[in-house]
């Protein structure tokens, strides 16, 4: 496959790729080379004022500015597919950088819904955050998470967050107001965001649309400028913590994302759990050898092949303060 363009260049037209996973009678479950024009006179748009696609344009873009962004060897297989009934579809982008092991994207469109999951993992030489977006939205309502995901704990390592968040508070009480908490948070999951994350449910219009995207750059851009600040790390031990780390991270996602059913929903439970597994937390059977039993064994059960769905506290509303303090303890 051909992505145009040199080396030393990066074209957004290449966003769509002649690769699309077709379900045909047999249901094999084989990815196969098709048309892409197939599929496409079925989508329709849930609401006509928001397009997640300019999200990753625009971080596509900005990434370009800082690093020469390569093709990452998933996007051969993980580029598009449809949908089973033939009413959705899933566009896939992924790619790597000097800094970055992986920034890969994926936007689902259906008569009733669009999601945009978009997240840039740094390489293990490097302790920076998580950049993520996840977006789900319908006609009426929107469940939004926006967050540098610290890469350690930012609520008991106090140098980690000094390093990476302390400056990042007035950015977080600028969108706090517009987005207020979206609910309960479990002390788990808690432990995955930063001081600063959008966590916010609203009701579709232009206007939070517009706020959600400004919300969005500003979070990218200084995403990128620490990722672009940071010093590339040469103890090994610190580059295995961070390692370790990102593998405890994308253990968590792979178990616990919330965008499990609705995949399982529109390509079934096969193609759902590969596209879980090795493409959006692709790391998470290669990075490490731990399983989230080892990770998070509070969550199991004496019967091993069931987990417990929610361990302690739960939190309504922000459990940080407005000097970025946690309050949850």
């Amino acid at each position: 496959m051909e992505y145009g363009g040199s080396s030393s260049s990066f074209c957004l037209q290449h966003r769509v790729a002649p690769f699309i996973r077709t379900i045909g009678s047999n249901n094999s479950g084989e990815w196969r080379r098709s048309s892409t024009k197939r599929g496409y006179s079925n989508i329709v748009r849930c609401c006509n004022s928001v397009s997640y696609q300019k999200f990753v344009d625009f971080a596509l873009n900005q990434t370009t500015h800082h690093t020469l962004l390569l093709p990452s060897p998933l996007q051969e297989k993980y580029n598009s597919l449809n949908s089973k009934d033939g009413k959705g579809e899933l566009s896939m982008l992924s790619f790597q950088a000097s800094k970055i092991r992986l920034l890969r994207s994926l936007i689902i469109k259906s008569e009733t819904m669009q999601v945009l999951d978009f997240t840039v993992f740094p390489k293990a030489e490097y302790d920076t955050p998580i950049f993520c977006a996840n977006f789900f939205t319908t006609a009426r309502t929107n469940i939004v998470v926006l967050d540098l995901n610290p890469l350690h704990d930012v609520i008991n390592q106090g140098d980690y967050k000094e390093k990476y968040f302390r400056s990042l508070i007035p950015l977080g009480l600028k969108y706090a107001e517009h987005f207020p908490w979206g609910g309960k948070l479990t002390s788990e999951s808690i432990k995955f965001f930063s001081p600063i994350v959008i966590w916010t449910k609203f009701t579709s219009s232009p206007q939070n649309y517009d706020i959600l995207y400004s919300a969005f750059k500003d979070y990218y851009k200084v995403w990128l400028e620490l990722v672009g600040s940071a010093v590339k790390e040469t103890d090994e031990s610190q580059i295995l913590c961070n390692l370790q780390a990102q593998h405890r991270y994308l253990t968590w996602r792979a178990e616990k994302d919330p965008g499990q059913g609705v995949l399982k929903k529109l390509i079934g439970d096969t193609l759902a759990k590969d596209l879980l597994r090795n493409f959006l937390f692709n790391g998470v059977d290669e990075l490490g050898s731990k399983k989230f039993s080892d990770y998070f064994p509070q969550y199991c059960c004496e019967d091993e092949n069931k987990k417990r769905n929610t361990i302690g506290k739960s939190f309504e509303s922000r459990p940080w303060d407005a000097n970025g303090e946690f309050l949850g303890e």
